[in-house]
């Protein structure tokens, strides 16, 4: 398993680690220079330490007979339980048995959705779950043309969670408070809150409200010695944090009068090329989201304890009981990637000078996710 923290990229099984500042503002050719060795490298770990080592390491064509695929899915997921369709599906062996053995699978998780969206765009992975702001910013850096969302996954599960004492938005002034990523999907709904509530940030750190980017694995570690006052993040890290002693200030799903409460988490996505070149196995990809998700959502109990067993055996150790059950029932698992919160979270990010004009026309692709949920006898979903 690969694994790719902050800032780094670690190549279990070729024995070096390699760190570069991914950054994700970064103009795209200082960006190139920068990746070019690592991808190489990447590309040479996969093949060490994917989930198979049988089949080819290339990505190859679907074959043109159909309901026939062979070739490489190179998949990517975080150890979140936001993106339980993934770590479910996996444990549980709905995406190898989807994909059939022509296809191999190959698994990597990162904690963060800007190294993510940098490993689908420098082509070192195939497919992610992945957030809609860093899903939109891959869309929007590469001019609409190096990925398609797919299908929805997770709706809900985000928090912002602070210090006891802290008891009013006002008293956040002066507060250093964390996110998993510069402009990830957590950290654009911390500095909107923020804006909304006349409290200044700004990417270094500086404003009103300091707010300091990290891996969700040394958040609550951070929490607990003080070195932040709270942070708005995904489950489990929230309830970890409630149970480290802090308190919910802000339900996310408070912020979204607009769409009821709803607001997507984590979208399946597909780089574009690969889609193309491999129809068959998309579909079977998406499939299998489709069938992990109506697994998620048949037995709610068992299926929080077979995502934790999973979630267990990449984090070291699974959750305590109550940290699951509280983070559990936040969470929606759907198909639907709940269009609408996308493209507003996407102007909530213009609003900020995060991104300029986004431009997302084109974004979706949910034409094989509506052919499957039509055949199931399911209402179709929406790209608006």
């Amino acid at each position: 398993m690969l694994t790719i923290p902050m800032a780094s990229i670690d190549l279990r099984g070729v024995g070096r680690t390699a760190r570069v500042n991914w950054g994700f503002f970064m103009k795209p050719s200082r960006l190139w220079r920068a990746l070019t060795p690592l991808i190489t490298a990447g590309a040479l770990a996969l093949a060490v330490v994917g989930c198979s080592s049988s089949g080819s390491d290339e990505t190859s064509s679907a074959s043109a007979t159909p309901g026939q695929a062979s070739g490489t899915l190179r998949l990517g997921y975080f150890p979140n339980l936001t993106h339980a369709p993934a770590l479910y599906g996996v444990e549980k062996g709905i995406f190898a048995k989807n994909l059939g053995s022509g296809v191999t699978l190959k698994t990597s998780t990162f904690n963060s959705g800007t190294q993510e969206a940098e490993a689908i765009l420098s082509g070192a992975l195939d497919a992610a779950y992945i957030g809609p702001n860093p899903a939109a910013n891959s869309f929007i850096k590469s001019h609409g043309e190096a990925i398609r969302i797919v299908s929805g996954a997770t709706s809900g599960g985000a928090s912002l969670v602070v210090r006891p004492d802290i008891t009013s938005v006002a008293q956040l002034k002066g507060k250093t408070l964390a996110t998993p990523g510069l402009a990830n999907t957590q950290d654009v709904a911390l500095r909107y809150f923020l804006k909304k509530n006349d409290l200044s940030t700004d990417t270094q750190g500086g404003g009103d409200v300091s707010i300091k980017p990290q891996d969700n694995s040394l958040t609550v570690d951070a929490f607990t010695n003080k070195a932040i006052d709270g942070a708005w993040v995904p489950e489990p890290t929230a309830s970890r944090l409630v149970a480290a002693g802090g308190k919910v200030l802000v339900n996310e799903a408070d912020q979204w009068p607009e769409t009821k409460g709803q607001f997507v988490t984590t979208v399946l996505l597909v780089r574009t090329d690969y889609l193309k070149k491999n129809p068959e196995i998309v579909r079977r990809l998406v499939a299998a989201n489709v069938e992990s998700i109506n697994g998620l959502n048949a037995d709610r109990d068992a299926s929080a304890k077979v995502t934790n067993t999973a979630l267990g055996k990449l984090a070291g150790k699974p959750l305590s009981d109550a940290v699951l059950t509280s983070a559990w029932k936040s969470l929606t698992f759907t198909p639907d990637p709940i269009a609408a919160s996308l493209l507003l979270s996407a102007k909530h990010q213009q609003e900020l000078g995060l991104i300029k004009d986004p431009k997302l026309d084109g974004i979706f692709d949910l034409t094989i996710l509506n052919d499957i949920l039509s055949k199931q006898g399911k209402p179709t979903v929406s790209d608006s």
